[in-house]
C-alpha cells in the first residue's frame, strides 16, 4: 500500500530562465488537485537554464489529464518536460564483466527496496555471472567481446534493451568500452562506475599502481556514459583516505567497498529522478 506521503508523479522540466515559471506550474497542478510532496529548483546562471523537479500527490492519477494541464505554460516557456509515474517499476539491465561485487550490491539493494526497480536481465562478456543470475531468477546473456566481435555483440546488446523494454543500463565492472555508436543511441541511459585517484592510474591493476606511489585518498566516479571515455557527466563520488601501511589487496578491498556504494547512491538518484543535465554537467536534487 502506498504511503501518504509517497508521491505519485515525478515531474522534471528546464527551460530558459523566467519570471513566474514556479507559479505557473505549481497552479497548473493545484487545478489538478495535485499535492505537493517534494520541489527543488535551481538557475544554471552559467547557461542561464533554470531546472525544476516536483514529486506530487494526484486525486485521481490521470496522467494524461496533467499533461494536458501542463501543455500551455510547456508552450509558453519552451520547456523541455518529462512526467513519470511512480506506479511503474524502472526496469534495469545490468552488464557485468568479472569483478562483481557492484552487481552483487545492486541486486541486494532491489531485492530489499531500497532500489525501487526491477532488474529484466544480467549480461556479461564472460560466463562467471551465470551463476548469481540464475540464483536470483534472472535471464542471464553471455555476449563475448572481442575486436572482430563487438558490432554484432553490440547490436546484440542494443536489441536485447528494446526487447527488455530496460530505462537504464548500468555497467557494474562492465570492462568493455561501448563504441561512439552505441554510447549515442543510449544517451542519458548508462551509468558506468570506474575508480578514481589523484593521479588517475589507467590500465593493469590501478590499485597496485596507487600503493606504489604512495596514494592517501582512493575514490570511486559514477557517471553517464558517452563517446569520451570515462568523462560522460558525473552523478556521484566518494573517496576515502588510505595509509602507507595498508597493502595492495587492502586497497582493492577499500575501492570495491566504495564502488559499490557508490554506483548503488547513483542508480537511486537516477531512478527517482533526481538528476537533470546541464551541458557536461549533472545537477543532482538530493
Amino acid at each position: 500500500m502506498r504511503e501518504p506521503s509517497e508521491p505519485q508523479f515525478i515531474l522534471k522540466l528546464s527551460c530558459d530562465a523566467a519570471p513566474g515559471i514556479v507559479a505557473a506550474v505549481t497552479s497548473a497542478l493545484a487545478s489538478q488537485g495535485a499535492n505537493l510532496v517534494e520541489t527543488a529548483q535551481f538557475w544554471d546562471r552559467q547557461s542561464d537554464r533554470f531546472f525544476l523537479r516536483v514529486a506530487f500527490l494526484a486525486e485521481d492519477g490521470d496522467e494524461t489529464r496533467i499533461l494536458d494541464a501542463l501543455a500551455p505554460i510547456k508552450v509558453q516557456f519552451d520547456m523541455d518536460l518529462n512526467l513519470r509515474h511512480t506506479a511503474r517499476k524502472p526496469r534495469l539491465l545490468i552488464m557485468v564483466s568479472r569483478f562483481d561485487h557492484a552487481m552483487l550490491h545492486l541486486l541486494y539493494q532491489v531485492r530489499v527496496g531500497w532500489l525501487d526497480a526491477e532488474v529484466v536481465a544480467i549480461v556479461s562478456n564472460h560466463p562467471d555471472a551465470r551463476r548469481i543470475a540464475e540464483h536470483e531468477g534472472l535471464p542471464f546473456y553471455h555476449l563475448p567481446v572481442t575486436r572482430e566481435t563487438k558490432v554484432e555483440a553490440e547490436a546484440e546488446l542494443l536489441k536485447l534493451v528494446e526487447e527488455t523494454d530496460a530505462d537504464l543500463v548500468v555497467l557494474a565492472r562492465y570492462m568493455q568500452v561501448l563504441s561512439d555508436e552505441l554510447s549515442r543511441a543510449l544517451s542519458g541511459r548508462v551509468i558506468n562506475i570506474h575508480h578514481s585517484f589523484l593521479p588517475s592510474f589507467k590500465g593493469a591493476k590501478p590499485y597496485h599502481q596507487a600503493h606504489e606511489r604512495g596514494v592517501k585518498l582512493i575514490g570511486a566516479t559514477a557517471h553517464y556514459v558517452t563517446a569520451d571515455l570515462d568523462e560522460g557527466p558525473i552523478i556521484e563520488q566518494e573517496a576515502e583516505r588510505v595509509a602507507h601501511s595498508m597493502t595492495p589487496d587492502d586497497l582493492v578491498a577499500v575501492g570495491r567497498d566504495i564502488e559499490a556504494r557508490v554506483l548503488a547512491r547513483a542508480v537511486k538518484m537516477h531512478l527517482e529522478g533526481r538528476v537533470m543535465l546541464s551541458g557536461q554537467r549533472t545537477l543532482v536534487f538530493t
